[in-house]
């Protein structure tokens, strides 16, 4: 592991909790270090397509990375909380992650999850922790891969039958999403879907217009859908406390 070492970072206020996975569009860890530092933020590891890793900020402190979010009622200083991982992908993971990238990225998270005692319902997107903002690490990343392994929740879809709620915006809560006003909720359906259902996400060549329309504003139709329910429904089994 190479150390690229970025100043942006302070003290935690909270031991870590969480692990958020995360995409960038810059492949190699020269210019993720140039692009994060010139907004003065930060990441804790970078790890580019051939599989390298780089840390750029140590475990101990709060890197610049999370941003505003909310994840299963926490909804301040998510940064303090947890440790950030960029994985280099130039579509911002709209596109599959090279095989030797992914099984570097298995270890560190293997590593991290039982050092800090990291919960499985803990392991996120920066796209569900971020719904409105974030589209990062896109459609294509493996969670359902990652999970098999230890790394975050997937789920089975005969489990859909053992939960009784049926409300789309209970079911994103009990998961974890932001559900405080309708427009968090579509937006946290959207997000559930680039992690669970990812073929019900378009592709987006445009990677500045993907930064920019993260998800269908206002697109109340994102809550309904017999699939999507019994998924929703399925998930949620597998993140009740």
């Amino acid at each position: 592991m190479q150390e690229l070492p970025l100043p942006h970072y302070n003290e935690r206020k909270t031991p870590i909790d969480m692990l958020v996975l995360h995409a960038t569009c810059h492949d190699n860890a020269q210019d993720v270090f140039a692009s994060l530092n010139k907004l003065e933020l930060s990441c804790h590891y970078f790890i580019d397509p051939q599989g390298n890793i780089t840390r750029m900020v140590n475990d101990e402190h709060r890197a610049w990375h999370a941003g505003l979010g909310y994840w299963r009622g926490i909804d301040t200083d998510l940064n303090s909380h947890s440790i950030g991982i960029e994985i280099g992908n130039m579509s911002l993971g709209q596109e599959a992650f090279p095989t030797q990238q992914i099984q570097n990225l298995i270890p560190l998270c293997q590593e991290i999850i039982k050092k800090y005692n990291i919960k499985q319902h803990n392991v996120v997107a920066h796209s569900d922790i971020a719904p409105t903002r974030k589209p990062d690490p896109g459609k294509c990343f493996p969670w359902q891969e990652l999970a098999k392994v230890g790394i975050g929740l997937w789920y089975d879809i005969k489990n859909a039958d053992l939960v009784e709620e049926n409300n789309p915006q209970e079911l994103l809560k009990i998961i974890g999403y932001d559900t405080r006003d309708d427009e968090k909720t579509i937006a946290s359906a959207y997000a559930f879907r680039r992690r669970f259902l990812p073929e019900e996400v378009a592709k987006d060549n445009d990677i500045q217009h993907l930064v920019d329309n993260v998800y269908p504003i206002g697109k109340k139709e994102l809550l309904s859908g017999k699939r999507f329910l019994q998924t929703l429904k399925a998930v949620a089994y597998s993140y009740k406390d």
